[in-house]
């Protein structure tokens, strides 16, 4: 008897179905190189005991071609409905992944509350979503799926809402207490405790040579009321504090590590004073340093001259220590990471800035921060480790040279 109703009940939760187990799968964001055909979701398995291990399962595409597939949220929602830009449109949209192997497009929007070209989404303790919109939206700019890239921009803001786009409230990252008025949020870190929100100012319009978002932002975060923007010096090579990127939550709950582009990081304390301070505290080889990972006392960074995934001990974080590094092939130029449920599996890729566009996954040690590249995540029947985006038939139809982005495990 026992048997048997344990074989109806695997029938049953066989039929009505699942959600993912943590880290079973992989959703990528993902585009055309060429900009001919539309962007899409990839879905890999990336459960290191299935036998399609590194597999693409299925994907799907949305519709719409060449808008620069680029931030997802960093991990994936309870709800698993997923946020993603493209940004070169300013088009956001919201995936339902409950079901991996079946995603769907729940919508997708554009301007909110005035502003265009959103990049990171953070979702709060009361169910809504933190974003930062890089411009005030221009009407004597906008074509069909947002507004155009080129031209000048102004300032945009943070901005409260539904996961939908439905807005809550907004404030604008205009300062007129600084005569820069090349601000353009980047980044967000929602600091709740302290009624609190660090951002940062990062043009991504790469043609704007005269910002130099060395700026960071404070906020209240209640009601979104900028408080102070103070600007980064300069570390020992002389730029470091140029292109403010990452803001993180220290595990003191109270100070911030803030990486920028220029391969600098500083250490952010006083947030909730009148007057916070920024200290230069680690220097990186090259430029472009990419998103960077916070795992309890270790920071993961991404160093693309390196090509490499670095990490360093923060315990004492005004003097955080290198304890590991894993190295790629020199044709790949590390950018966007994010860590599994676990705590123990990083998914790493170039972001679309290199010809090779493989997807990685590497093995952290908390405990003692080691790195090391997962050997068995790669192409089914290849020689190399990685799984390529280039000329590769994927489900929906689309051959040809797709360049990854934001990529986050199933949890």
């Amino acid at each position: 008897m026992a048997r048997t109703f344990a074989l109806i009940f695997f029938i049953v939760l066989t039929a009505c179905g699942r959600g993912p187990a943590p880290g079973e799968y992989l959703f990528v964001w993902a585009g055309d190189s060429a900009a001919k055909v539309s962007d899409f979701l990839a879905v890999i398995d990336a459960n290191p005991a299935s036998p399609q291990y590194g597999a693409v399962v299925t994907s799907l595409p949305t519709g719409m071609i060449g808008t620069h597939p680029h931030h997802t949220e960093g991990e994936m929602p309870a709800n698993r409905h997923l946020l993603a830009n493209g940004f070169h449109a300013g088009r956001t949209w919201l995936f339902d992944l409950s079901q991996p192997r079946q995603p769907k497009i729940l919508t997708s929007f554009v301007d909110v509350a005035g502003f265009s070209h959103p990049h990171t989404f953070i979702r709060l303790a009361n169910g809504h979503v933190l974003a930062t919109f890089q411009y005030k939206a221009d009407s004597a700019t906008a074509r069909a799926g947002g507004m155009a890239m080129d031209g000048e921009h102004s300032t945009g803001g943070l901005v409260e809402m539904d996961e939908r786009g439905t807005l809550i409230r907004s404030g604008s990252g205009s300062d007129a207490a600084i005569a820069d008025k090349r601000i353009f949020p980047y980044s967000v870190l929602p600091m709740p405790a302290i009624d609190r929100a660090v951002s940062t100012t990062t043009d991504m319009n790469e043609d704007d040579k005269q910002a130099t978002s060395e700026w960071v932002q404070f906020w209240r975060l209640s009601d979104l009321q900028l408080l102070r923007s103070i600007a980064l010096k300069p570390g020992p090579r002389g730029n470091e504090n140029l292109f403010s990127g990452e803001p993180r939550l220290l595990p003191d709950g109270k100070s911030v590590y803030i990486h920028t582009f220029n391969c600098g990081v500083y250490l952010v304390r006083g947030v909730e004073n009148a007057e916070p301070s920024a200290t230069f505290v680690k220097g990186f080889e090259g430029k472009n340093c990419g998103v960077p990972i916070l795992a309890s006392h270790y920071w993961l960074q991404t160093v693309p001259e390196a090509h490499a995934l670095v990490s360093l001990d923060i315990t004492d974080p005004e003097h955080p220590r290198e304890v590991s590094s894993v190295k790629l092939g020199d044709d790949e130029w590390p950018h966007w990471v994010a860590i599994d449920a676990t705590g123990k599996r990083v998914v790493l890729n170039s972001g679309g800035y290199s010809g090779s566009d493989r997807l990685f996954i590497i093995n952290f040690d908390p405990t003692t921060g080691a790195l090391s590249l997962d050997e068995r995540f790669r192409d089914p029947g290849s020689a190399q480790p990685g799984v390529r985006f280039a000329d590769k038939t994927w489900p929906h139809g689309f051959i040809a040279h797709a360049a990854p982005h934001g990529s986050v495990f199933s949890r």
